[in-house]
């Protein structure tokens, strides 16, 4: 059974009809390649046309999980990058996000499997994203490719906001909690008490159908044996033992440490809702001015619409609203 919480929106950028593989330059973004422990790391750059060499501040993005090609496309066109439209953001900063390790820049669709995720010739994900699919790898190469970044003289090195949704948020917060230079986090989608609780609330959820413990029973085993086996980094269940356990470790006291404006926004329909709400109480009797927070009321993980069935509403996009409300909470 897989481990991880998905985080996957596509959307096309522009129709595109291809007689050869599209160029990074094709999603109008800059490409630039940085090595970090022995493995070529991709970072792609947006900018506002006509100011890439003009200087502002970065945000940095951290996406969620899985091992998808930053880019990709099919016959119909190039799929975005970001989750939102990213113009709301350009206007006072380069936009940054950085590939997985040991996962190509840019993909058909064709050529990719389940959930558009890279596989190797055996039909698994590679073995260098495997091994370094933890937060620790992911906080110490952020923070390199930040400070190779902030030696560009198009980048204003006054202001970083390091930004991060799901798996992503987890990996942003330690980020801001490790790194000085981090002067505003956005917390979204995040479960501050740890992945596994969001899913045992997905299993007992499902517990609601069936008028059976199971599901959750089953996740409380599964958790024993990962917790028994915390460094194990077998891949043929999914996610390894050590990811899903490091990924576990609760955020709660760490965000409330910051001092740092942070945003924490999240869609109130979410499995991982609760938790935020238990942070957002915290906040409160501990006195933190310097947390925000922006429920979007009905909202699942990826602040889609949930109706009464808990059945997702795609034909409602609000994550443009959101990275428009993150823009207004940084201005």
């Amino acid at each position: 059974m897989k481990h991880s919480l998905i985080f996957f929106i596509l959307i096309f950028i522009h129709p595109y009809l291809f007689a050869q593989i599209p160029k990074a330059a094709d999603y109008g973004v800059r490409h630039m390649i940085f090595s970090f422990e022995s493995l070529p790391v991709d970072i792609l750059i947006q900018s506002k046309s006509g100011e890439e060499m003009r200087k502002k501040p970065l945000f940095f993005f951290c996406q969620g999980s899985l091992p998808q090609p930053l880019l990709k496309y099919d016959e119909h066109g190039l799929y975005g990058i970001f989750p939102f439209n990213p113009e709301v953001l350009l206007k006072n900063y380069h936009l940054v996000i950085v590939g997985k390790p040991s996962v190509p820049l840019i993909r058909s669709t064709k050529a990719l499997g389940a959930q558009y995720c890279f596989l190797d010739s055996l039909g698994q994900f590679p073995k260098d994203y495997v091994t370094r699919n933890l937060p620790a790898y992911y906080v110490r190469r952020n923070i390199a490719v930040i400070q190779f970044l902030h030696k560009q003289t198009w980048v204003d090195q006054n202001q970083l906001v390091v930004a991060g949704h799901s798996e992503g948020s987890t990996i942003a917060a330690l980020m801001a909690t490790s790194y000085k230079g981090v002067t505003q986090l956005i917390y979204s989608g995040g479960n501050p008490c740890g992945r596994i609780l969001s899913i045992i609330e997905e299993a007992r959820y499902k517990e609601l159908d069936t008028d059976s413990t199971r599901y959750a029973e089953d996740w409380y085993q599964e958790w024993q044996k990962i917790v028994e086996d915390k460094t194990n980094m077998d891949m043929t269940s999914g996610d390894t033992y050590q990811a899903t356990y490091t990924f576990s470790q609760p955020m709660m006291e760490s965000l409330l440490q910051l001092k740092i404006p942070v945003l924490v926004s999240y869609g109130t329909a979410d499995w991982s809702a609760p938790f935020t709400d238990y942070l957002r109480v915290e906040a409160i009797r501990k006195g933190k001015k310097n947390i925000g927070f922006k429920p979007y009321p009905g909202t699942d993980h990826n602040y889609f619409p949930i109706n009464k069935d808990r059945q997702v509403n795609t034909a409602f996009f609000n994550w443009d609203r959101v990275a428009s409300d993150w823009a207004q909470w940084l201005e």
